[in-house]
């Protein structure tokens, strides 16, 4: 720590030593940056005299902090991940740091983070931090399921996935902050003035603007790729997905290695996220659903579908029966799709009509572009229905499996035996429609998983189908309430 706090306190300051230094050569005194950096290394270095730490057989304690002193308790019952990570220095040193998850969103000042530790005894504090006595346990978790065997390796790294990394957001989310920053000290003046814009511009005019246009389309999904491929390569190479039947370890990074430890007696479910790109070349991720957790751990990343059915099956102890068919919930949800997706641009063209009724000129391309439009729509909205369906595992437990969506299409899985409770809700044009939404809550991930546009004549069948004698409730209740 007396080495890893000043590097790391350095460099997350270094706007203000940099402005230090500067202010002092302007002043021909460069005290002024030896007596920043001084201040930045001692405070760093106070934290191994105010940092203490202690694993209690009901409670986690941590004492931190210098001026204002703070102690952070939590109960162990509480606990739902231990995530373990090492940067370069880090490991290098032999040193980790450890995060631990208690399933509330939180900043990451104000987590349980133990920094610098031993990495020799991380492994042992893992293990320790995860082991619940059951007395401790929530009164409100579900039975333990019968555990896999031990020392399985559902998953691991393979390079042929980093096809799969351009089809996501990330390059331009890497890309767009750089160039931003780039622009901020003239980085655009001194491009717009270098000669390869210039014999940009002259190719432009020759070759034409929409090839100039194409060529430059081209170039920057050429960068964002390369900056997505990158980013892929170093955040999940190396992956280990391992099941020792307690805990399910993940493991992944090159430069910085992370470790993520779940409890399996806290998996309710999992997530299958299919982004209308990957979902175009059979790709797809997996996500962890946890008690407490509003948080979905990712398992696997981008990566082919065949593994991810195999992972899911795994997860879900019912291999034989996950890739069942889902349900298609009738033509009056195709109508309802189709009606939300085409009459904004429905409504858009009755305007221009009745602008050119008006005596304005709607040049052809407004209503070509209105044409496409109407077509993308439509195809948008056959897509969102093929896309929704639900289905019930019959097995031991039972598993909920409901998915919806196009651009951005999720498929849940969530066991029964974690839904605490059932709504049935419908709008003023669903009612119209005989349709309903069933949505299941539960103690773990997003809290509540939707059913959407089911028929409402199946909605509690489908309650009773995944919870038996849920619906018969349902119906005493409604009984009673008739005859009062």
């Amino acid at each position: 720590m007396l080495l890893v706090h000043p590097v790391h306190e350095a460099v997350r300051l270094a706007p203000a030593l940099l402005a230090a230094v500067l202010l002092g050569s302007r002043s021909d005194n460069h005290v002024w940056g030896l007596l920043g950096l001084a201040v930045v290394v001692g405070l760093a270095i106070a934290r191994w005299f105010t940092t203490t730490y202690r694993i209690g057989p009901v409670h986690i304690e941590l004492r931190t902090g210098l001026f204002q002193r703070k102690l952070l308790s939590v109960p162990r019952s509480r606990i739902r991940s231990v995530d373990v990570e090492s940067t370069l220095l880090h490991r290098a040193l032999g040193l980790a740091v450890v995060h631990v998850g208690t399933g509330r969103q939180e900043r990451k000042d104000t987590g349980f983070r133990l920094n610098a530790l031993d990495a020799r005894g991380v492994p042992q504090l893992r293990a320790a931090l995860l082991r619940t006595a059951p007395a401790e346990t929530a009164p409100d978790e579900a039975p333990v399921r019968p555990a896999p065997p031990v020392g399985i390796e559902i998953a691991h790294f393979s390079p042929g996935w980093v096809r799969y990394a351009p089809l996501s957001l990330t390059g331009l989310a890497i890309v767009a902050p750089v160039a931003g920053l780039l622009a901020q000290y003239g980085a655009v003046e001194w491009v717009a003035e270098s000669g390869a814009v210039t014999g940009g511009v002259h190719a432009a005019e020759r070759l034409g603007v929409l090839v100039a246009v194409v060529i430059g389309i081209a170039l920057l999904l050429a960068l964002t790729s390369a900056a997505a491929c990158a980013s892929y390569l170093l955040r999940w190479g190396g992956l280990r997905v391992v099941d020792d039947g307690a805990t399910l370890h993940c493991e992944s990074g090159v430069l910085t290695t992370r470790a993520v430890t779940l409890d399996r007696n806290r998996l309710r479910g999992a997530t299958v996220a299919e982004p209308l790109l990957l979902r175009a070349v059979g790709g797809g991720e997996v996500e962890a659903i946890m008690t407490g957790s509003r948080r979905q751990q990712k398992v696997l990343p981008q990566s082919p579908r065949g593994e991810v059915d195999r992972v899911m099956n795994h997860l879900l102890g019912s291999a034989a029966q996950y890739s069942v068919g889902l349900r298609t919930h009738g033509p009056a949800a195709a109508r309802r799709r189709v009606t939300r997706a085409v009459l904004p641009v429905l409504l858009g063209a009755l305007g221009l009509a009745i602008a050119q009724l008006a005596g304005a000129p709607i040049p052809w391309p407004a209503w070509l572009a209105v044409a496409v439009l109407a077509t993308a729509a439509l195809a948008l909205a056959w897509d969102r229905y093929r896309g929704l369906g639900h289905a019930v595992l019959e097995t031991e437990p039972n598993w909920l499996i409901t998915r919806s969506g196009s651009l951005d299409r999720e498929r849940h899985c969530i066991e029964a035996d974690g839904i605490v409770g059932w709504t049935v809700r419908q709008s003023f044009f669903q009612r119209r429609a005989g349709l309903a939404t069933v949505s299941a809550a539960t103690a773990a991930g997003a809290g509540r998983y939707d059913v959407a546009d089911l028929p409402a004549g199946q909605a509690w069948d489908l309650v009773e189908q995944a919870q038996p004698g849920a619906g018969d409730r349902w119906a005493v209740h409604s009984a009673r309430t008739m005859v009062e």
